[in-house]
This record gives C-alpha cells, structure tokens and sequence, in this order.
C-alpha cells in the first residue's frame, strides 16, 4: 500500500485529492434513458433490459411465495441461527430509534404538535452480481417494519440459475411483502414510477452499483431516497498496540467488495505502517476474491504516518468514512474526537464485519465523504413528520397585528386578509 509521510496540511490537501467524487456524464445518459424508457413502457421495457442485460427472458417478475417458503425450509440450520440471530439484534438496536410525536398544550388556548406517520410502501433494492446479500435485506426491510410501514417491496437481478436462496430465505426472515426479480436502473425507475404489475413506492434504499446509484439520484423528487451511496470504505486510526495482521484484514474486508472500494490507515507510527503494508501484501496472495482486492489497495488504499493521535482524528475527520475503526488503546474515551464517520468500531474486537452482520447498527451507511452531513440508515429513514396547530378566537386576536403586519410587509395582502375575516362583521 501506498505510505504517505506529509504535513497535516499535506494530507488534507492529498486526501480531497484521492477522494474527489466525478461525475460520469456517459453513465447519467445512459441511466436517464432506461429511467425514461420505463416510465413509459413500463413491463416491456424491464424485460427488453433483463434480457438485454441479464440474458435471461422472464414470464413474470414477482417470485412466487412457495419459491420463498422453500427456500426458507431448505436453508441449512446454520444460516438460518445466524440470521435469526442478526435479526434479533437488528430489532432490539433499531427499537431505540423509534420516535414518537409531541402535543404542546402549555401556552393557553394554543395547540401545537408534531405527527409521525409512518410511510405506505417502500423499495428496498438487494444487489446480485458478483456476491449476494441477505445481510442487507434485513438493514433495509427490518426498519421499516419496526417504523410500521404498510409494505415492502424488494427487488433483486435475477439470476440464470434462480435467486440465491439465502437472500429468499432472509426476506421471509425480515417480513418482506413481495419480492420482485428486477435489476439495475431500470428496477429503480419502476419501484419510482411503477408498471403494470410492479407498484410505485414512497421511498427507494439500500446500496447498487453506479448505474444503480445513478437511478436512485435521478428519481429523487418523485420518491425519497436514503442516499447516493457509492463504494464501500474503511479508516482506520491505529497505534504501536494494535497488530499489523488484524489490520491488514480489516483493511482487506472493504477491499474485497469493490475494485472502487477504498481501504485507509492513519497512524503515528512508521513500524506499524510497514508491517501493515507487509501484511496486505503477504493477505492478498490467498483471497478468494484477491484480484478485486488487489485493484482497490493498489488504486484507491493509502496509509498515513501523522505526527500525534489528534493529527490522526483531524485528518479522519477529513476523509469522513463509511466505517471507522478506532485500534487505539482504551479507544472509548477517543470518542468525542470523531466528528464525521458512517459507524464507528472501538477497540480490537470491534472488528469492521461486526457490524455488517450481528451487532445491530445499520451497516446502510453513507460513504463518499458524505458522513459529514448523513446518518446511517434507520427508522427515522421511514416515517414522516407532520405538525399541527390549533387557535382558540382569543389566541388568535392576540396575535393578529403581528401576523398581518409581517404578511403585509411581505406583500401578501391575502395572507392578512385571511386573518383578519375572522374578526369582521359575521356573516349571516
């Protein structure tokens, strides 16, 4: 991996470099087109693109309920005690996210509040491709369930050989309502516009590759999203107590999704980073899915030698990651340093896969520096808000000069009018 050994300034300078988001007008065309296409034709137009770039030709797009609950029996007890058991912790997390609406009744003859309602229907888009995820459905369709919402519709590429039957089995796990073998951009423009047999949803999550990501962008407005996500990324801040080979895998857990993927360590120490960067090396030789792996360290990975621990969280900072690990003796009390990070580990057993499966915060993050203003996926991602007001006459009376004396200085003679109709002669 690549070492740098800059200024604080330096690097900052070097990391707006490195993580620089690009636009690829090619691909926004090309995604507006199949957006558009659906729109109007609807079901031809998905199976014109799933055959077109999928191969497969398919008679109908919902997944038959026998298809899940086989799969739901055939899988092996082991998978099905994991996901029960990510499934638990996901609920009994996501539960403390619930929030509930408020009545103020302190002022006399004032009634004000705030409503939350949960939304009717939601998408939750599942990738296929290269690996399949049933982690994922349960970050996306568990949420909202525990948010109360009316329907989930799931879609996912099919497959030549049929849905993998893990991601089936896991969407009966997590409550799914319907799932839908549809991919890409087009799967996008249908949850957002809906076809014939596929219905329009208030809101489209979870992550896709850029085609995908693109949709999402392109169709916000017409429905809500939970973010543009791109590829997926790890920081590490690191001193001489953590261990070069934990790190090194931990970097390489990120690597491994995505030759775009980008894996960060900052430390101050020079030993750690060689060994570190050793220890990356000597990894790749025997995973699985090392030319993936090597691409991205190779391209996008970087480690960072800073002068002192607080360099280390500024320059962090900076980056914004999806997923920070804190590998710091009693990494705890650094907590308070970290301003921008999709979801943070602290300590050696918070390793980063942790929170991809078991341990219950939502592993739907933002990436791509975005953490500076985004929060992890949850059920706040699936309810609205709605504030009421109630007036009695005399509440009203009170405030009618300062009402219509700010309508009036806006130019909205209306506005004051309206007000003030209920306090001129009444009607007969």
């Amino acid at each position: 991996m690549k070492i740098y050994r800059e200024s604080l300034t330096e690097m900052k300078k070097i990391v707006a470099r490195l993580t620089e988001q690009t636009t690829d007008l090619e691909i926004e065309q090309r995604v507006a087109d199949i957006v558009e296409n659906v729109r109007k034709n609807g079901d031809a137009a998905l199976k014109d693109y799933e055959q077109k770039f999928d191969g497969i030709l398919l008679d109908t797009f919902k997944v038959p309920t026998t298809k899940i609950d086989e799969a739901y029996d055939e899988l092996s007890n082991d998978i099905k005690d994991s996901l029960l058991l990510a499934k638990k912790n996901i609920i009994s997390y996501h539960e403390l996210e619930k929030e509930q609406g408020f009545i103020d009744t302190n002022t006399p003859g004032i009634i004000r509040g705030q409503k939350v309602t949960p939304l009717e229907r939601v998408g939750i888009y599942v990738p296929g491709g290269t690996a399949a995820y049933p982690s994922t459905i349960l970050m996306t369709a568990l949420p909202a369930k525990i948010a109360g919402v009316d329907e989930v519709i799931m879609v996912t590429p099919p497959q030549k050989d049929g849905i993998n039957q893990t991601v089936l089995a896991a969407a009966k796990i997590a409550g799914v309502d319907a799932i839908y073998q549809i991919g890409g951009a087009q799967a996008i423009a249908a949850l957002a516009y809906g076809t014939e047999t596929i219905p329009a949803v208030n809101k489209i999550v979870g992550p896709g590759n850029i085609y995908v990501a693109t949709a999402k962008k392109q169709v916000f407005g017409k429905v809500a999203i939970d973010m543009v996500a791109g590829p997926s990324e790890i920081g590490i801040l690191a001193d001489k107590s953590a261990r070069p080979s934990e790190l090194a895998a931990d970097l390489l857990s990120q690597a491994e999704h995505d030759v775009r993927a980008r894996a960060i360590l900052i430390t101050d120490d020079e030993q750690l980073a060689q060994a570190v960067s050793g220890e990356v090396t000597k990894q790749l030789e025997t995973l699985p899915r090392k030319d993936i792996a090597m691409q991205s360290v190779n391209e996008r990975g970087f480690i960072a030698v800073m002068e002192s621990i607080p360099e280390m969280f500024e320059l962090m900072n900076v980056v914004a990651p999806e997923h920070l690990e804190v590998q710091l003796e009693d990494a705890m009390k650094y907590l308070s340093l970290i301003r921008n990070a999709g979801s943070v580990f602290l300590g050696r057993y918070a390793s980063e896969p942790l929170g991809d499966y078991v341990a219950g915060p939502n592993h739907v993050l933002p990436t791509g520096g975005t953490a500076k203003f985004s929060s992890p996926l949850g059920v706040y991602d699936f309810v609205k808000k709605t504030s009421f007001i109630n007036f009695s006459e005399k509440s009203l009376a009170d405030d009618l000069k300062a009402i219509t004396t700010l309508a009036r200085a806006e130019g909205l003679e209306a506005h004051a009018r309206a007000i003030e109709a209920r306090f001129n002669q009444k009607e007969n």
